[in-house]
């Protein structure tokens, strides 16, 4: 196999920065390119020119705000260039959204899903379906779909689409790269959801403070309870990662997990341990699938009234995750941590066992408490974490593509 040049590297390269930089600050001139990607004036010159030919970016117009002098070009994505398919699994439901090369959101829907958990190739069979569905709605030819971006909570191997483990699906594995295939030439990705939540987050601390972002670690309770950690590296680049923080062992031979196994995390924090403890349901009852929310809030309207049991099943959960936080702490650094997901109109209720579980760690001991700040709107984030990778890997491929196809 020949090797690439370096100088068709080095174009892809700062192709690639040029894209990244008009999906980060939206449209710009050559001049605010070059300031932003530190390029030179003829290497965008040469870039952008390339980048219009493949039809990857367009130009337009801008008049100046004094009506007089020479109209600012502009240069963005060309929102036709190729389109995005984003599929969010939750826990009652499979929301379909499609979006075009420039970010934008075309159509969405949502379809509940059955609870079944020997269903996988069912559910396949209903993600098929939902596919097609918002092709046909937006009459979009199958091959302008370059990217399909799935996400769930569970586990997901590290390279591959495939979901490993899932709550619902326990170890049936999923590989939607296998299954969708022979209909669809589209790539294919999974992320973890709560990965995709601190992809986001770390993206939004970037722009606000960009000198003075490190790290920080998003917690997602619900049903399931998931972390994703974002970190700069030493080369200003942001590393994400999703340990299997839900099942941490928080207690030896303690409560009975969806996983199968004793005294996890999940199994003291999740709206089912919630949900058991509050009614003083043996600890080795087998979990429940699903708790809806006016479940909870039934539970947490009786605790804020004083309800005694009700009370100690919230601190109990947050207990549980202090000291899961206190430990990943003690093991990276002392991060914010932010607080998403459907959990969070329950943090008032968690607070106190939160802090006393942080309270166990030695760095927070030496260093203070964390800063806790809780985001109440999870779906926005999984969303932005989807567009945030999808995009940028259809940047890549463009520049692989397009370019090559200059030639």
């Amino acid at each position: 196999m020949l090797t690439k040049s370096s100088t068709e590297l080095v174009r892809q390269r700062n192709s690639v920065l040029v894209l990244a930089a008009l999906r980060r600050h939206g449209a710009l001139a050559h001049t605010e390119i070059s300031d932003f990607t530190k390029l030179s004036s003829a290497t965008i010159s040469a870039i952008t020119a390339d980048l219009e030919k493949a039809h990857v970016i367009e130009k337009s117009e801008q008049q100046a705000t004094s009506g007089r002098g020479r109209p600012r070009v502009l240069f963005r994505q060309r929102r036709d260039c190729g389109y995005l398919v984003v599929v969010v699994i939750s826990s009652d439901g499979v929301q379909y959204s499609l979006v075009d090369y420039a970010g934008k959101l075309i159509d969405r829907f949502s379809e509940e899903r059955s609870h079944d958990p020997t269903g996988a190739e069912r559910f396949i069979a209903s993600v098929k379906v939902g596919l097609a569905r918002i092709l046909s709605r937006s009459k979009l030819p199958q091959e302008k779909v370059l990217l399909i971006s799935i996400s769930s909570k569970g586990l997901v191997h590290p390279t591959d689409p495939v979901l490993v483990w899932s709550p619902i699906f326990g170890s049936n594995q999923i590989d939607f790269e296998s299954a969708l295939r022979p209909d669809w030439r589209a790539r294919v990705i999974l992320g973890n959801e709560t990965q995709l939540v601190a992809a986001a987050l770390g993206a939004n601390e970037e722009n606000a403070r960009p000198e003075d972002f490190r790290s920080l670690a998003a917690l997602s309770l619900g049903h399931s309870i998931g972390l994703g950690i974002v970190r700069r590296t030493g080369q200003g680049e942001r590393e994400i990662s999703a340990p299997n923080f839900g099942h941490m062992l928080h207690m030896a031979n303690g409560g009975l997990c969806r996983c199968g196994s004793k005294g996890c995390i999940e199994a003291y924090a999740g709206f089912y341990a919630i949900l058991r403890m509050a009614f003083e349901v043996p600890l080795d009852t087998i979990p429940a699938k699903f708790v809806p929310v006016a479940e909870l809030d039934k539970i947490a309207a009786q605790a804020r009234q004083g309800h005694r049991m009700s009370a100690f099943a919230f601190r109990q959960a947050g207990i549980a995750l202090g000291n899961g936080l206190s430990r990943l702490l003690s093991l990276t650094e002392l991060m914010p941590i932010a607080i998403a997901g459907p959990g969070t109109r329950y943090y008032d209720l968690l607070r106190q066992g939160v802090e006393e579980g942080l309270g166990q760690a030695h760095v927070v001991r030496m260093e203070g408490m964390p800063e806790i700040r809780v985001v109440p709107d999870e779906s926005i984030l999984v969303f932005e974490g989807h567009l945030d990778r999808a995009l940028s890997l259809i940047d890549q491929e463009l520049v692989l593509s397009g370019i090559q196809g200059s030639d």
